[in-house]
């Protein structure tokens, strides 16, 4: 079985559906946040940040994503001199979820791996919503946020704001950068569990 990445924006329910992948097919999460996080607190002159410049976060931790990608998932094991394929464990798979991606670079750095197509190595998941108005997202986030999310505190105008100028904007973005590198696009917009339980049993069937 191929490894998975699941990408898409903030509330979409990447986390939710890597979750439901570890449960029925034992994968291993990677939550690209948390990597963020652990650049930011060990190389911070790096400026891999969480909530900060997304662009630029996406842009400076692309190379590592592409390096541990093909790394991790090419036939031979091999970057330059080092060889690495007394360290492959079979079955040991995973799927790593999250929104700071630069896919453009990614694929150049695959190149060096021999993986010239994502769709070879990778089940490629997009998780979007784009039947949301406004108003239904800012109603999602007083909703399901909590004190670990950025968003929190935010008042009502603040969200409604943010969810202008940001969260629409990067939907449909996104949209268009994913079905690019070959991404099968699901809309969490509404019926979220059963479009999960569409994903898994595609990739049950697979």
């Amino acid at each position: 079985m191929k490894n998975i990445i699941i990408v898409g924006p903030s509330k979409a329910g990447k986390t939710t559906l890597a979750k439901r992948l570890h449960e029925k097919f034992n994968y291993f999460v990677i939550s690209l946040d948390k990597l963020v996080a652990t650049f930011q607190a060990a190389y911070p002159q790096l400026d891999i940040r969480l909530n900060w410049n997304r662009d630029k976060t996406t842009e400076n931790i692309a190379p590592f994503i592409g390096h541990f990608l093909g790394l991790f998932s090419s036939d031979d094991g091999i970057k330059d001199d080092l060889n690495l394929r007394a360290h492959h464990v079979e079955g040991n798979h995973f799927v790593l979820e999250g929104g700071y991606f630069d896919f453009e670079k990614i694929a150049s750095i695959l190149n060096e791996y021999g993986i010239e197509d994502l769709t070879d190595k990778f089940i490629l998941i997009g998780l979007v919503q784009g039947q949301k108005t406004v108003e239904e997202y800012v109603s999602d986030f007083q909703k399901y946020d909590t004190e670990d999310d950025w968003t929190y505190n935010f008042s009502e105008d603040e969200l409604r704001e943010y969810v202008t100028q940001d969260t629409v904007p990067f939907n449909r973005a996104m949209t268009d950068s994913l079905t690019k590198y070959g991404f099968t696009i699901f809309d969490t917009s509404t019926e979220r569990e059963s479009v999960f339980d569409k994903i898994i049993e595609d990739i049950s069937n697979s």
